[in-house]
C-alpha cells in the first residue's frame, strides 16, 4: 500500500472526527494521503471537512480533506473506512446520548423496574443501540466488499462487541475495533503506583468495557500484588468505588474502573426501586451521561428549521474551537489511531490495543468471542497476540456476555425478534419473559422507523400490559 492512501471517515459528522482529522494531519507517515468524509447529515460532514482542511494546513503535512454526500465516493479505492456511527439517525443531537432514541431505551426500560447509567455496553439500551447501528454497518460492508474489497474498517463505535461480532460473522471486510478503556485502565493503574504508564508490561483479559489485568510488571519487577494491596488500602475515586470493591473480592483489578460501565455487567441495575437508589455514585453518573428519571420521556418531534440552524452554529463553533495538538497520539494514552494505519499501510509491525475475534488468543474462551487484547500490525490489518487463560470466575461472567453479544448481532442482522427476546433474558438486567416481551415491544416501536427488518410478533398475541405487570 503506497503512502498516499485514501481514508472513508463515515458519520463523518460525528464529534468523535476532530480528533482523528488532528492525529490524520500530523501523521508524516501517511502524509499526502485523503480523508473523505461522508454522512447522513451532509452539512455537518461539510463543516467537519472545513475544520479538517484547517487542522491539515496548520500541520503542513499534505493531508487532503474533503465531504461527500456518496457513499460510494467515500469509499472507491479507500484503504481505510473509519466508522463512528451512533445508531440514531439524522437526528439533531451532538451525540447519540442525547437523542430521542437513546432516551427511549433509557426510559422504557425503567418502566419495567430497570435502571441504567450509560445504556451502550449491555442491557436493553445497548442492544438497541446495536439493533439500530449494525443494519448500517451492513449496508457499509456490502459497499465495501464492491468498492474497495481490500480496505480495513476500523471501528470505534458502542456497542463495540455486538457490532464487530456481527462484522466478523457476515462480512468478509476485515474489521478491527478501536477503543481506550483500556489505556485508561493502564493510567490509573499507573497513577496508583506512582510509574509511567509507558513503562507498564501488562496483561489482561476481557471484552471491550470489562476486562481485568492478570500480570504487572514494571522494568521486570510483578508489581500485581503492589497494585492489589493498594487498590484495597486506598480511597478509590468516586466514580470508580464498585470497581474498586469487586476489585477486591475477586483479587483481579479490574483495569477500566468506571462504575458507569462496570454496572453493566452486573444485575445491580435491575435490583433497584428506582434511579437514585443505584449503588455507589451511579445515580449522578447517569444524570451526567443525560440521563434524569426524574424528567419526562422527551416528546419527538422533527427539529424545526431554527433548531437545526442554532445547532448547527453550535456545532461550526465547537468545531472551530479545536486545535492542532502538539504530538501525535502515542497509542498509550489514546487510540492511536493514525499510528495503526500508517502501520498496516506501510508493513511496520507495531504493538496495539485493538478489539478482534479471540481466535486462540485466550485459550480457555471461544474463538469466536470479541475480545480486546494487545495485538500487532501486519498489512492484511492485525493479529491478537497471546494474553493467557482467563480466571474461573472471569472466564464464567463472559462467557454469558458472549451469548448475549452474539444474539445482539444475530437479531440485528435478521429482524429476529426471538433473538433480541433471548438477549434480553440472558443480560444481567433480566426481568420475567412475559414483561420482557412487553418491553421489547415497546422498544421495538420507539425505534421502528430504523429497524425496517424488525416486525411484529407472530404467535400468540402478547398480552396487555395490564394483565402482566405487577
Amino acid at each position: 500500500m503506497s503512502k498516499n492512501i485514501k481514508i472513508a471517515c463515515l458519520g463523518g459528522g460525528s464529534l468523535y472526527f476532530p480528533r482523528v482529522l488532528a492525529d490524520l494531519a500530523l501523521a508524516n507517515d501517511i502524509a499526502d494521503s485523503e480523508v473523505v468524509l461522508y454522512d447522513i447529515d451532509a452539512e455537518k460532514a461539510e463543516l467537519m471537512a472545513v475544520a479538517g482542511r484547517r487542522l491539515a494546513q496548520v500541520a503542513d503535512t499534505g493531508l487532503r480533506v474533503r465531504a461527500t454526500a456518496d457513499l460510494d465516493d467515500a469509499l472507491d479505492a479507500a484503504g481505510f473506512a473509519v466508522t463512528s456511527i451512533g445508531g440514531s439517525g439524522a437526528e439533531v443531537t451532538r451525540n447519540v446520548y442525547g437523542s430521542w432514541y437513546h432516551n427511549a431505551d433509557m426510559h422504557i426500560p425503567a418502566k419495567y423496574g430497570i435502571h441504567q447509567v450509560i445504556g451502550d455496553t449491555a442491557g436493553p439500551a445497548g442492544m438497541m443501540m446495536g439493533l439500530r447501528s449494525i443494519p448500517a454497518y451492513m449496508h457499509i460492508c456490502k459497499r465495501m466488499e464492491s468498492r474497495c474489497p481490500n480496505a480495513i474498517l476500523l471501528n470505534h463505535s458502542n456497542p463495540m462487541a455486538p457490532i464487530m461480532r456481527a462484522l466478523h460473522k457476515y462480512s468478509s471486510i476485515t474489521s478491527i475495533g478501536i477503543c481506550h478503556g483500556v489505556q485508561g485502565g493502564i493510567a490509573a493503574a499507573a497513577q496508583l503506583l506512582d510509574v509511567p504508564a509507558g513503562e507498564l508490561e501488562c496483561r489482561w483479559i476481557g471484552t471491550n468495557h470489562y476486562y481485568w489485568f492478570t500480570a504487572v510488571c514494571h522494568h521486570g519487577h510483578d508489581l500485581l500484588p503492589e497494585l492489589m494491596k493498594r487498590t484495597r488500602e486506598q480511597t478509590a475515586p468516586e466514580a470508580h468505588a464498585m470497581s474498586a470493591d469487586l476489585s477486591a473480592a475477586y483479587g483481579h483489578r479490574i483495569v477500566y474502573p468506571d462504575d458507569g460501565h462496570i454496572i453493566e455487567f452486573y444485575p445491580f441495575a435491575a435490583q433497584v426501586s428506582g434511579q437514585q437508589a443505584l449503588p455507589y455514585a451511579l445515580a449522578e453518573s447517569a444524570r451526567n451521561h443525560g440521563y434524569d428519571a426524574a424528567q419526562p420521556m422527551p416528546e419527538r418531534q422533527p427539529a424545526s428549521s431554527q433548531v437545526r440552524a442554532e445547532f448547527l452554529t453550535e456545532y461550526a463553533r465547537i468545531l472551530d474551537a479545536v486545535e492542532l495538538p502538539e504530538r501525535l497520539d502515542d497509542g498509550i494514552h489514546g487510540e492511536g489511531l493514525a499510528r495503526l494505519i500508517s502501520a498496516i499501510a506501510r508493513g511496520r509491525r507495531q504493538v496495539c490495543i485493538l478489539n478482534l475475534a479471540n481466535g486462540s488468543a485466550i485459550p480457555n474462551l471461544p474463538a469466536s468471542a470479541e475480545v480486546e487484547v494487545e495485538a500487532v500490525t501486519e498489512t492484511a490489518g492485525a493479529r491478537a497476540l497471546t494474553m493467557g487463560e482467563a480466571p474461573h470466575v472471569l472466564k464464567g461472567i463472559l462467557e454469558k456476555r458472549f451469548v448475549w453479544q452474539e444474539l445482539v448481532a444475530d437479531a440485528a442482522v435478521k429482524g429476529d425478534r426471538n433473538a433480541a427476546l433471548q438477549a434480553l433474558l440472558i443480560d444481567e438486567m433480566a426481568i420475567p419473559p412475559r414483561q420482557a416481551e412487553l418491553m421489547l415491544g415497546e422498544l421495538l416501536s420507539a425505534s421502528a422507523d430504523l429497524l425496517p427488518k424488525f416486525s411484529q410478533p407472530s404467535g400468540c398475541p402478547v398480552q396487555s400490559a395490564r394483565a402482566l405487570l405487577p
